[in-house]
This record gives C-alpha cells, sequence and structure tokens, in this order.
C-alpha cells in the first residue's frame, strides 16, 4: 500500500518537473517563421558538429564524380544559397546512393542524394528539397531537437530523483512517462521543424525563381515513390498530404516573392 508521503513527494516531483521544463521552454529566441524555440546549444558548437558529421560522410559515403550531375545540383543549391540574407561558405556535394534525400548541417554543408534525381523531375522540384534542407539550418532545428531533448531528459532525472526509492509501480510509470515525452513532445515538434522547413523553403525558391508551385508536385512524386507510411501521430514527418496542404496554404504568398524575382531578372537556367 502506498503512503500519503509517496503520493505527495511523486506529485511534487511532478510539479518540479513541470515547472523546469516551463521555464525552460520560455526561451526568447524565434524562428524565422517568428515561432518561439528552446535553444541552449551556441552556435558555434553546432556548427562543428555539422562539419565533423558531414566529414565523416564524405569518407563512409561515395562522392559523386560525375561532372554534369555535380554541375547541375550546384546550380541549383547555388541560385537558393544567393537568396539568403547571410550567405556565408556552403560546401555542396552528391552521394551516389539510391535513396531519394537531401540534407543540409550546420557549419554550412548540404549533401545530395543521386537518387533524388529520379524523383525531383526538373531544377524547381529539387529547389524545393534543398530550400527545405537549408530551412533547417536557417530554423536551428538541430539545435532545438538537442536542446529538447537535453530538457526532457532533465526533467525525467529531477523526477526519478524526487520520487524515492524505485519500485516496480514507479519504473511502469517513468516508462509511460518516457513515452508520453516522445509521442506529446518530441515527435510533434519533429513534425513541426518539418513543416516550417517546408514554407522557408517554399519562400527562399519563390525569392530565388524557382517555380514554388512545383514543390507540390515535388511531394505527389515522394508520395508514388514511397511505400507504407506508419500513423503521422506516431512519425517525424508529416503525412504527404499534410505537407501538400501546408504548402498550398502559402502558395499566394510565395507565388508573389516568385513574381518579384522574375521582375528582378531572377530566372536560374540550371539543366541536367
Amino acid at each position: 500500500m502506498r503512503s500519503k508521503y509517496s503520493s505527495l513527494s511523486l506529485r511534487t516531483a511532478v510539479k518540479a518537473s513541470v515547472i523546469s521544463a516551463a521555464v525552460l521552454l520560455s526561451s526568447c529566441a524565434t524562428s524565422p517563421l517568428g515561432r518561439h524555440q528552446l535553444l541552449l546549444m551556441p552556435d558555434s558548437q553546432m556548427d562543428e558538429m555539422g562539419i565533423t558529421a558531414y566529414q565523416q560522410i564524405k569518407t563512409e559515403q561515395s562522392v559523386s564524380r560525375d561532372g554534369t550531375t555535380n554541375n547541375y545540383v550546384n546550380c541549383v543549391a547555388n541560385a537558393l544559397l544567393g537568396a539568403l540574407e547571410k550567405q556565408g561558405n556552403w560546401e555542396v556535394n552528391v552521394f551516389v546512393d539510391p535513396s531519394a534525400n537531401a540534407f543540409a548541417l550546420p557549419g554550412g554543408k548540404i549533401g545530395v542524394n543521386s537518387g533524388l534525381l529520379d524523383v525531383a523531375q526538373n531544377a524547381d522540384q529539387l529547389a524545393a528539397v534543398i530550400g527545405h534542407e537549408i530551412g533547417h539550418v536557417q530554423a536551428k532545428h538541430g539545435n532545438e531537437r538537442m536542446s529538447i531533448q537535453t530538457a526532457t531528459e532533465t526533467s525525467m532525472q529531477m523526477l526519478q530523483a524526487l520520487s524515492g526509492e524505485p519500485s516496480p509501480e514507479k519504473q511502469q510509470l517513468f516508462g509511460l512517462l518516457g513515452l508520453g515525452s516522445q509521442v506529446g513532445i518530441s515527435l510533434p515538434f519533429s513534425r513541426k521543424h518539418e513543416a516550417e522547413a517546408d514554407i522557408i523553403g517554399l519562400q527562399l525558391m519563390a525569392k530565388a525563381g524557382f517555380d514554388p508551385r512545383e514543390s507540390v508536385s515535388l511531394w505527389q512524386n515522394m508520395a508514388k515513390a514511397g511505400g507504407a507510411a506508419q500513423p503521422e501521430f506516431l512519425s517525424t514527418h508529416p503525412a504527404n498530404s499534410t505537407r501538400i496542404n501546408g504548402l498550398q496554404h502559402h502558395m499566394n504568398d510565395a507565388m508573389a516573392l516568385y513574381n518579384n524575382a522574375k521582375s528582378s531578372g531572377k530566372s536560374p537556367q540550371c539543366r541536367r
């Protein structure tokens, strides 16, 4: 039989954990779209981690030496990077990998798998993917994910420390809380990051002179290329239909940016 003291201690621990998490999540950092963020890591540390990870990827995966492919991908990437307010120095490589994927890392690193070029059927669609990945870096999503994980783990450790001696009931509770934090915090933030990167990428490709309407076609292609997906609430990525709806919701604004870019002479001529 559980004592009154144990119940009070557990409630106190829960309150302390919630309060500490609330303080951390009240960070004044904001994303490019104005969303409040928790960012605990210095930018310099994130850049160093991104550069180190990229160097390791280059040693583990084959880098394409096909001149035509590299020129095409670099043409698209450079046009997007030229539309950034702070351009910096970026490295772009094509990796020989059949999966339809791309990534960008802090420290100015971009990777595009050769298999993506089978799904992104033109330069505008490729710009939608690379723009999306640049959007993750611009919004510091890697920093935010690490910060949320740190805050969640700290809160769980505090809860365990304050709850007293371990017991089977407490272990079960902590296991459920761990699952709850993943489904209730980590996964929704991952999906929110993906949706946010979609919009940042949409705006960026439009500013660079790529047709933002092709972003919808890109995700339609992705849906055809992909297999059966797990339920969205258990996935780190939104469903393709959710992504398309989000893009279409912001399409009028993106088209205005695109028309302005075209009027100013931006018309990337990137051909395979």
